[in-house]
């Protein structure tokens, strides 16, 4: 029996040609293939300026070094997401505040963030910045979001890593805050194996990141290989990080960016196609996405109502696995995790710990076929 994998990234020829175009060329680490695909990136997210990076998690470090946040400063974060978000803040030496979720989209709830961002003003204690997480390829509320910034002053990283090709009344998530940050992990819809990419608006804020990634030199290797001095070293008058994404993930991103609106139109139909199938399941709350909305679907996370549900969440993903079909929970809520459990204490934020209980991944990528979407549903129908 096949095993029905919870995703699996779709390459192919055209990965493998651009792979062995750049193991030619001999240029490897940081290069031209990067390049291109930075261009090719920032034009269909429709940003002036896009720098690739080794993942999303180093993308949030260098916009949060960017923005000048570090210790004393605090940073407003969903609980219901991954644990990279909160890192972040914490490599910084900043305090991440941690804000409750909007039970129907899963991602930050506005009017919560307004709340505390009120509250923590009140006491003198307004934090400098928020992270704005678009979870499963669905954007959050940002024109609520960006108004509550805008009116105390708040900078807003994207944490779009789940989001690529995704929008909201067609403007493309990581082009509302000051940067926006993607990733390309196997497990979302493009993949460069690992990778991540950072997009700006602002010309010396892509300057400064630029530095950032690479040891905080004021030349880029390219740049300095190709310039009229290549043996001269460049000047290093900040402190950087070894960020750099390599000309091999970048030549397979470049062919990974030209199938991205393919694959989003694929995993859009089966989306549609659970919606239809599940629909009959009271126990089942199915993902949707708001008018206005355009999803991109890297995930498709339902919620376990636990009340009406024949078994608990936890037993569903144990029979679904006998069964040969993968599943996980949405995301884990970070309040919750030992490390800031023991570090900040406890705390309440209801919609996120039931999310962390309650939610469902079934598998939706490129490679499945539609023999693979009947033995999930059927699956869940025979419970």
């Amino acid at each position: 029996m096949k095993y029905v994998q919870i995703a699996t990234p779709s390459v192919g020829p055209e990965e493998l040609a651009a792979l062995v175009e750049s193991l030619e060329s001999g240029w490897l680490t940081q290069g031209p293939k990067v390049k291109a695909f930075e261009e090719a990136f920032a034009a269909r997210h429709q940003s002036p300026h896009a720098l690739a990076v080794t993942s999303c998690t180093t993308a949030l470090h260098l916009a949060m070094l960017a923005l000048g946040i570090g210790p004393g400063d605090r940073v407003v974060v969903p609980s219901f997401t991954w644990v990279a978000t909160a890192n972040a803040a914490e490599y910084c030496g900043a305090t991440p505040v941690f804000c409750d979720s909007d039970p129907e989209t899963y991602n930050i709830a506005p009017a919560a963030f307004r709340r505390l961002v009120e509250e923590m003003a009140g006491r003198g204690q307004k934090p400098k910045a928020m992270v704005a997480v678009h979870l499963f390829g669905l954007m959050a509320g940002m024109d609520e979001i960006m108004a509550t910034a805008g009116e105390f002053g708040l900078k807003v990283i994207e944490d779009a890593a789940c989001a690529a090709g995704a929008a909201l009344n067609g403007r493309p998530a990581g082009t509302f805050g000051d940067i926006g940050c993607f990733s390309f992990h196997p497990r979302k819809t493009i993949t460069t194996g690992e990778g991540g990419m950072l997009l700006t608006a602002d010309g010396q804020l892509a300057e400064k990141l630029a530095r950032l990634r690479s040891h905080g030199a004021s030349l880029s290797e390219e740049a300095r290989h190709h310039g009229a001095r290549p043996w001269m070293l460049p000047e290093f008058n900040e402190v950087g990080y070894n960020y750099r994404m390599s000309d091999l993930q970048g030549a397979v991103g470049l062919a990974q960016i030209g199938r991205l609106d393919g694959f989003i139109e694929e995993r859009r139909h089966w989306a549609a196609w659970y919606g239809r199938e599940l629909a009959g399941l009271p126990w089942l709350k199915l993902p949707e996405a708001p008018a206005g909305f355009e999803h991109s679907w890297q995930a498709y996370v339902a919620v376990v109502d636990e009340k009406l549900s024949p078994l608990g969440r936890d037993e569903i993903m144990e029979a679904m696995e006998k069964a040969g079909l993968a599943s996980r929970p949405g995301t884990h809520a970070i309040h919750m995790l030992g490390y800031y459990r023991n570090k900040y204490g406890p705390q309440n934020l209801p919609q996120a710990g039931r999310l962390y209980r309650q939610s469902l991944t079934l598998p939706l990528h490129n490679r499945m076929a539609e023999e693979d979407y009947r033995r999930v549903a059927d699956c869940l129908k025979g419970l």
